[in-house]
């Protein structure tokens, strides 16, 4: 910036480079005449809320005015009703020229904005699943005249995701169902703040993204992929618009949490933040975060036993004998009850390869685990490596060893299951040697 206004009258907040945009689309662009004094943009637009900072550009050696300007209101809605009184208006006797007012954006996120721009009158919302397109008009028409409504449903079974759109004929009207709704409703494009506190907002392990942009399966794997726990994703196609919207779930509370904490606001493309919320699946919160809590304590415990061995002892004392009770399991995975092992002289239908990430589970809860399928003859640890083996009777309580197990987390530890190579192939394979 070559120079700046002054401030707020009242010495009012003026925002830093930062938080020119927060929130977004607060900041109205100006083509106006050079001649037009800040104190005239001042008296003409204050009527719309409380104007923040006012610069008008000027030339960096004669510092005469350009004709262009930006207004920082305090509120999207007083910004957008703004851009819709005065665009086209002439600002008094002297100045007969109509001036363009338009919404400014970053020079990243492309051009500004004007009345008809559908991002401006069209928002993003959470709804209850049971809500009909009525009801999502019902609710959100207090807030100004609605085009249309759409929610979004699931393509095989036509039922509701609890996410929907609705779109006003005026941009201050979108605005104000943004800035007034409930906080569980709000569009996440009105806010990319990640140390905004949302006390009430639910908790899952399913989270929705939204964009500005389209994008595929494959880029939004390719992002929540970074945060362990992937369990899959889905692209929701929105006929109405361009905007990029997907479903992503975790294999547990605490991954969900991070990506929605790490990834909210995340710019892909550069200069396009995504959005990411919680979708509310009926789970309690609390009773996720208790589970959550006691799996990293677990993983916690499990990993000190298994780097320093001397402290079995101490664990056994802090929660009891060991052999008076059995191992506590915490995970999201529907397991059978308990069977009883093989006699270890029963010959070895199918042997299993485990790998643990990021450490192995205690030999006792790893044969807790793995005699729930049936016909289990054996379990044991590869000393000093994170893998192990189990050997099964019986091919079928393997398979469901495996299909029931593959990429699960137990205890904080994720789990890869697969079939092993016979004893002889592995024989057979080559030694490294280096």
């Amino acid at each position: 910036m070559d120079e700046a206004g002054s401030c707020a009258s009242g010495g009012g907040f003026r925002p830093g480079v930062d938080s020119l945009d927060e929130p977004p689309n607060s900041r109205i662009f100006l083509v106006i005449s050079k001649y037009t004094p800040e104190s005239v943009l001042r008296e003409r637009f204050s009527p719309f809320g409380e104007i923040q900072d006012i610069w008008v550009v000027r030339d960096k050696h004669t510092k005469e005015s350009k004709g262009i300007a930006f207004i920082k209101f305090a509120r999207s809605s007083q910004a957008c009703r703004a851009m819709e009184e005065m665009h086209g208006r002439c600002l008094g006797p002297y100045d007969t020229k109509p001036i363009k007012v338009l919404i400014a954006q970053s020079r990243s996120s492309g051009n500004h904005r004007d009345v008809e721009d559908e991002e401006l009158t069209r928002i993003f919302v959470m709804i209850p699943k049971s809500y009909t397109e009525e009801d999502l008009r019902e609710k959100f028409k207090v807030y100004g005249d609605i085009e249309y409504c759409s929610i979004i449903k699931n393509k095989m079974t036509g039922e509701s995701k609890g996410l929907g759109y609705v779109r006003y004929l005026k941009p201050s009207q979108a605005a104000q169902a943004i800035e007034n709704c409930d906080r569980k409703q709000q569009p996440e494009f009105s806010n990319f703040d990640k140390n905004d506190n949302r006390g009430q907002e639910a908790i899952s392990k399913r989270l929705s993204v939204v964009s500005r942009v389209p994008f595929t399966e494959e880029q939004l794997f390719s992002i929540f992929d970074i945060v362990p726990g992937l369990e899959y994703c889905e692209v929701q196609r929105d006929p109405y618009s361009n905007y990029g919207h997907g479903v992503v779930q975790y294999f547990n509370v605490a991954s969900a949490i991070y990506a929605k904490y790490k990834l909210h606001g995340f710019q892909y493309p550069p200069g396009n933040r995504i959005g990411v919320s919680f979708i509310d699946d009926g789970n309690n919160a609390t009773d996720l975060l208790r589970k959550m809590a006691t799996q990293m304590v677990a993983a916690q415990l499990a990993s000190m036993v298994w780097n320093n061995p001397s402290q079995q002892q101490f664990l056994q004392q802090f929660g009891g004998s060991s052999g008076s009770q059995l191992p506590q399991i915490q995970t999201d995975v529907v397991l059978p009850s308990c069977k009883k092992k093989a006699p270890p002289e029963t010959s070895v239908k199918e042997r299993l390869f485990i790998v643990f990430n990021p450490h192995p589970l205690p030999l006792d809860v790893l044969e807790d685990i793995f005699c729930r399928f049936g016909n289990l003859i054996e379990v044991y640890l590869v000393s000093g490596k994170n893998v192990g083996y189990a050997k099964y009777a019986d091919r079928i309580s393997a398979n469901d060893a495996i299909s029931t197990l593959h990429g699960k987390i137990l205890n904080g530890v994720r789990l890869k299951v697969m079939l092993a190579d016979s004893p002889r192939e592995e024989s057979n394979k080559r030694q490294r040697t280096y």
